[in-house]
């Protein structure tokens, strides 16, 4: 690899690379401030990102893993597919051609310096009404047209002015129109601020200083990245966990992943996982390249640049048609959120064997994603998703009642939810002693407990009710999580019509414990 460029030294890349990275803040806050939903405002389930002209990515703010480690995957594909003009937005959600599940809506935006093509801003909502069969977008699917309206990339913005066919075609196929066109501007404000930023920095830097800019960071990443995996030990490493199930009467569904590591190269292959499935647990590749960039992410130095040089040396297999890598039109609301969870936990697992120092026990290992509404006049959606315990590692606890790995969203308050739907919350606490037991315990799930002011219908989309969060170095496993109407358990994925009055309450796991417990005898010694 070559030296950092001249124009470069270490002070001034890192400056490069702050600089990039505000201009994904900067969009961020705009589509914070300026969405309608309390899904983009309050729960902040967005994120941004910059790619260069070829759709590498070049930075990206610290917002969703899941949708920036699919965006920097497919990114490339998308660029090749258009034709750009200063001034275009292109609106997609279509998993098959860049997207990851329906409701997270994606707007691209090219930068365009003295007529050259230099880039491009893009930011990921995720829409809680995207007209999919049930309320919230997230149903209990088997097919794609069932989660809602498929977005194939298409200028919704041509030359700076909006194409009125488009925008009234997704506006349609929402309930709440308002609320969706407010959050759609938001996007598309957010896109202009970063087009308008990034060009200031390329004018201040000089077009071929910006992209010398770009090579060092990417080389610098690539570097740092080279020499965690080079310190690894070399071999083949193998893990298996299982989904609980997809919803549609397949329970217990493998997920195995064989890493090869060699060098300053890794080979993550899933052959041996199962075949797609009827029910909406299928991942598009992208999704699954997400989960395991993260993991990787995790073991490099906190200084190494967000950009496509971190990731150059990491290889993603996974057989075509299978639940990891699924053909259209395969149902995929869940792959998104819990099957991209399972990957982290499976991907962990094996570098466990590798680094049983460096890697934490299993998480809750899903997202306990809840949509609920009413259809028809006075309607209203909601969706959100639910923290519950990490893993222990050998540093300390896990922490408990938090979001983990491929989200990083945070819950919506209480007094927000309560404002705007007729739902009461009954009870949100930590859900105690439900960490796996080690020499350092994993982190507790917690409790989140919903009264129904009104008629309404819910679904769940969870995981780890089955297979308990494992646990690492002798470590036990996290208590599973548990679904509950009116106090009878729920299968982990259901769809159910509620009344006023009925109350439904989401238990979620621990994490798994690391270590191998303390003798109580040894205990009272060191008291």
């Amino acid at each position: 690899m070559e030296a950092v460029s001249t124009h470069y030294d270490p002070v001034t890349l890192n400056l490069f690379s702050s600089r990039l990275a505000a201009v994904c803040d900067e969009m961020g806050a705009i589509l914070r401030n300026a969405a309608f939903s309390p899904n983009i405002r309050d729960r902040l389930d967005f994120s941004c990102a910059i790619f260069d002209a070829q759709g590498g990515l070049c930075a990206q703010a610290a917002h969703i893993p899941v949708h920036l480690g699919s965006m920097a995957f497919a990114m490339g594909g998308i660029v090749k597919r258009l034709e750009w003009r200063p001034g275009d937005q292109v609106i997609l959600n279509d998993p098959f051609l860049g997207g990851t599940h329906l409701p997270d809506v994606t707007l691209i935006s090219p930068l365009f310096v003295e007529g050259r093509l230099l880039g491009f801003v893009a930011n990921r909502a995720h829409h809680a009404d995207i007209g999919g069969a049930t309320p919230g977008s997230m149903p209990l699917s088997s097919s794609l047209e069932e989660e809602g309206l498929v977005i194939e990339p298409v200028h919704i913005v041509r030359g700076g002015r909006r194409e009125e066919g488009i925008w009234n075609w997704i506006l349609g196929a929402t309930g709440n129109r308002r609320s969706a066109e407010g959050d759609l501007s938001a996007q598309l404000s957010a896109n202009l601020a970063g087009v308008e930023r990034l060009g200031q920095l390329v004018k201040q830097r000089g077009v071929e200083e910006y992209q010398a800019g770009l090579d060092a960071l990417n080389d610098y990443a690539e570097r740092l990245s080279a020499g965690v995996l080079a310190a690894m030990p070399e071999g083949e490493y193998r893990f298996r966990d299982w989904l609980d199930d997809d919803g549609q009467g397949r329970t217990d569904i493998p997920i195995e992943v064989c890493l090869h590591l060699s060098g300053e190269k890794a080979v993550v292959d899933f052959s041996g996982t199962a075949e797609q499935v009827a029910g909406n647990v299928n991942c598009p590749l992208p999704v699954t390249a997400a989960a395991v960039y993260y993991v990787f992410r995790c073991l490099m130095p906190p200084q190494t640049p967000a950009c496509a040089g971190a990731f150059r040396n990491i290889v993603v297999q996974a057989p075509e048609g299978s639940l990891l890598n699924a053909r259209f039109p395969a149902a995929v609301a869940a792959g998104n959120v819990e099957t991209s969870s399972r990957v982290v936990d499976v991907v962990m697992g094996a570098l466990a064997r590798a680094l049983p120092d460096r890697l934490a026990a299993a998480s809750q290992g899903t997202m306990n994603n809840l949509a609920m509404g009413r259809s028809g006049t006075g309607g209203w959606d909601y969706y959100e998703t639910m923290g519950g315990g990490m893993g222990a590692s050998c540093r300390g606890d896990g922490p408990g009642a938090v979001q983990s790995h491929m989200t990083n969203t945070l819950n919506t308050p209480v007094e927000v939810l309560e404002r705007q739907f007729p739902v009461r919350v009954l009870r949100y606490a930590l859900r105690r002693g439900t960490g796996g037991a080690g020499l350092h315990r994993g982190g507790d799930g917690l409790v989140r407990e919903f009264e129904f002011l009104q008629e309404a219908e819910f679904t769940l989309l969870t995981e780890r009710r089955r297979h308990r969060p494992w646990g690492l170095a002798e470590g036990g496993a996290g208590a599973p999580g548990v679904n509950r109407l009116n106090g009878k358990v729920l299968p982990p994925k259901c769809h159910c019509h509620v009344s006023a009055g009925d109350r439904l309450r989401v238990e979620t796991p621990g994490g798994g414990g690391y270590g191998r417990p303390l003798e109580e005898s040894h205990v009272r010694h060191l008291r």
